[in-house]
């Protein structure tokens, strides 16, 4: 499905025509290998809905002993249809098209949805980040928790992220409770946006994690620290460590992170859009 066929629709529109994709996708992959067959249609083509899909799928990974897929799926299914908030569906399917555009390895978003744990991550994420909006910080945490043990990805449900991420890997990605990110952003492996070990005052912890703009690219291994805003369509270098703001549309790496420059001037991208590829 071209990206041209997505735009401009509203968000329902959107959900509906990206899960006609997806089970079309599901059933010509349960047709060449019959292996997976029951598989897929228990996970996809039985269901009605992306949202009932992905509430099934991310509840049997998130279940434990004590916290039953069962439980997990209508949790999830009742906040994904919460009508006073369309912006939570229309994330997730921001989402699919980053990971199935972007990501030269995504094949199909059945793919994304089934496989991919940076996607199924951040949905886990989303969900907690809902909850703990309506004051239900203790399933929040957990859900948290949850996450982490079985994906390696630790965002606290605080954290604001915007649509259309792609975490790509995800393994060992930390977000830190006050960390905001903006729209477009693409993450890799091992990422930490963290504080800086500061100590508390009396007044509390304050505002002390990373504010990543719309568009900006953070490579493998990179940690940001601190209230420090790394402005839109910026790139991190793998394994920088940025401890300073980072002026939109320039590249930074090292440890510490330094703006790569030219003769007299930061590098500034030449296309002056994100990057959209990850090769």
């Amino acid at each position: 499905m071209p990206v041209r066929e997505l735009n401009g629709r509203g968000a329902d529109a959107e959900a509906a025509a990206v899960w006609r994709q997806i089970r079309e996708e599901a059933k010509r992959d349960a047709e060449s290998e019959p292996v997976l067959a029951s598989y897929l249609h228990s996970t996809v083509i039985s269901h009605s809905s992306l949202f009932r899909s992905l509430s099934f799928h991310l509840g049997n990974k998130l279940s434990s002993s004590t916290l039953p897929s069962a439980l997990l799926y209508h949790l999830f299914l009742d906040t994904f249809s919460s009508p006073a908030d369309p912006s939570l569906r229309a994330a997730t399917v921001a989402d699919l098209c980053a990971a199935r555009f972007r990501d030269p390895a995504c094949i199909s978003f059945s793919h994304c949805l089934l496989n991919y744990k940076g996607f199924l991550a951040i949905q886990a994420h989303r969900l907690a980040h809902n909850l703990w909006l309506q004051d239900r910080k203790p399933v929040a945490l957990s859900l948290q928790s949850r996450t982490a043990d079985v994906f390696a990805v630790d965002i606290h449900p605080a954290a604001r992220i915007g649509r259309g991420m792609l975490l790509d890997h995800a393994t060992g990605v930390v977000i830190g409770e006050t960390a905001t990110v903006g729209n477009n952003v693409s993450m890799l492996h091992h990422v930490t946006l963290g504080g800086t070990g500061k100590l508390c005052g009396g007044g509390g912890c304050g505002d002390r994690h990373p504010k990543i703009g719309d568009g900006v690219l953070i490579g493998a291994g990179a940690t940001i620290l601190g209230n420090v805003e790394i402005d839109e369509g910026a790139k991190i270098g793998a394994g920088s460590v940025v401890l300073i703001d980072v002026p939109p549309w320039t590249t930074v790496v090292g440890s510490p992170a330094r703006v790569l420059r030219g003769k007299a001037q930061p590098h500034v991208h030449e296309d002056r859009v994100p990057l959209e590829f990850m090769v």
